[in-house]
């Protein structure tokens, strides 16, 4: 049976400074069906989501809604054409309330042309209540988590019932449960005849969900099949351009002294009672569902947020971190979850994100030696691979994972004893995980102590030596190497289990 092609792109080019970005760009989605694309980090995928939103302008080629050639040149008109799109990098107003966010650019509007208060709140209790989600209507975004902020996302989307909905890596920031959820919604949604364009790095995902799949690489379309006519190294093989292990092999690497020891650390409403130590080339794994507290502790640890008890100690001397100064000062750097609002610079180049946390090595004798400046960023952005026209681009230009790899070269340049790695690789293609996972194993044969906070579990298991659970704000369970299995993290996450002395 033929199932009607809904959208078409044809021929799309799109061109930026020094990088071809799209190159005769042509592929189909089918109404009522999911059609995902997959590709390394900067092969494209998003720069044509963004044409098809309105967000870019093509150099040349055509978009066809039903066979009808469309310009699209904003993304109020991409809406009003039907199409709405759920962004990988988190765009939000801190200050906004939830009720406000949902309805940014949608306002409903009274008999007298003022935006009706009444009618917003009860249009956002109805949506929170279908999707069962419990939050405030006047809670701020930035007193939410990343996986709050991303739930909302995806809810704002849905709820412009829209016939087309582009999903640019949904599940990069949420829980299991979460992703459940999300993937019966789309199921309901294609009973209806919705068409999904969805953006995804994990194999799981995809082939548990697409119908089609595209490949991109290096701004080209590489293939386009239906998915039973795929298998996983295939998909993979096609996205990297090479074969890749399917699973990283994590080396044995000696363990030294105890660099960083937490005792008892409280954040008030946040945590309570933490403690753990992590020790020279040894990476420490930190587990937990969403608002167990693991991103709290990491924020604290460097400088972000206060304190109300416990101690820190680092390479044996008790240290008072008060902001993220004193942190940096003392070699403990962290990658955060939220790159965009915590990671990096936008309007700024490459060049000036990697070297910003560590000027005074090129400030000398009262004057910037920027021939130290430009090698050092040039070695450092070598080594991450990070892949960009040239170092004085703008940050906002790359793709996320490129973006995630600067921020890695950043703090790189600091030489840090301790390193915090909140979900380093979130959003990021299977070839650029295995570069993460390969600096990482650097690192700790180097001594370093990592600190590794992740919500997918395989991964902790695969890299860590030691992984604390945590549930509502406190460790219940700590596991050996010896220990893991993703039934017994679960199993503390979820409080089915206890552990005794697990703090001590």
């Amino acid at each position: 049976m033929n199932v009607e092609v809904k959208l078409r792109v044809s021929n799309i080019e799109k061109s930026f400074p020094g990088v071809k970005a799209l190159d005769k760009i042509n592929f189909a989605v089918k109404k009522g069906t999911v059609h995902v694309l997959c590709g390394e980090n900067g092969a494209g995928k998003s720069t044509l989501m963004k044409v098809i939103n309105g967000i870019h302008k093509p150099d040349s080629g055509q978009i066809l809604i039903d066979g009808q050639v469309v310009e699209i040149s904003n993304p109020i008109q991409a809406r009003s054409l039907g199409i709405s799109m759920i962004f990988q990098e988190l765009n939000y107003m801190p200050e906004m309330t939830i009720e406000e966010s949902l309805f940014v650019g949608n306002w409903p509007k009274d008999k007298f042309g003022k935006v009706d208060w009444k009618e917003i709140r009860k249009r956002t209790l109805t949506l929170l209540e279908k999707e069962q989600l419990s939050y405030d209507p006047e809670t701020k975004l930035k007193d939410l988590t990343v996986s709050d902020i991303q739930m909302l996302e995806i809810l704002k989307a849905i709820s412009y019932n829209s016939d087309i909905i582009i999903m640019d890596e949904p599940t990069s920031a949420i829980t299991q449960k979460e992703v459940e959820v999300l993937f019966k919604k789309i199921n309901e949604l294609k009973a209806r005849g919705t068409s999904i364009i969805y953006i995804s790095h994990k194999m799981d995902e995809i082939f548990r969900i697409a119908d089609e799949i595209t490949v991109f690489r290096d701004g080209c379309v590489v293939d386009s099949r239906p998915k039973d006519a795929y298998d996983m190294e295939t998909v993979i093989t096609q996205m990297v351009g090479r074969k890749l292990e399917s699973v990283f092999q994590k080396e044995d690497i000696k363990i030294g002294g105890t660099v960083l020891q937490v005792k008892g650390l409280t954040s008030d409403g946040k945590f309570d009672n933490v403690s753990f130590e992590v020790s020279e080339g040894e990476i420490v794994g930190f587990a937990g569902l969403m608002g167990a507290g693991r991103t709290e502790v990491m924020r604290v640890l460097f400088g972000l947020d206060p304190y109300q008890a416990g101690e820190i100690t680092i390479k044996n001397k008790n240290v008072n971190i008060k902001n993220v100064k004193t942190s940096i000062d003392r070699k403990m750097v962290m990658l955060s979850e939220d790159r965009r609002r915590f990671g990096i610079i936008p309007v700024r180049s490459v060049r000036e994100n990697v070297s910003l946390s560590s000027l005074r090595k090129f400030i000398y004798d009262g004057r910037l030696h920027p021939e130290v400046e430009n090698q050092t960023v040039t070695d450092f952005c070598k080594k991450m691979n990070v892949k960009t026209p040239d170092y004085e681009t703008s940050i906002e230009a790359l793709s996320g994972g490129n973006q995630q790899k600067v921020v890695l070269a950043k703090w790189m340049v600091t030489n840090p004893d301790i390193l915090i790695l909140d979900e380093p690789t979130r959003g990021i293609d299977v070839g650029a995980k295995h570069e993460i996972y390969k600096l990482m194993t650097m690192l700790a044969k180097q001594g370093k102590a990592l600190i590794m906070v992740s919500s997918e579990l395989p991964e902790l298991i695969m890299m860590c030596d030691k992984i604390y659970v945590m549930s509502k704000g406190k460790i219940t369970g700590v596991l050996r190497r010896e220990e893991f299995s993703q039934e017994r993290i679960m199993a503390y996450a979820t409080e089915t289990i206890s552990q005794e002395g697990v703090n001590q």
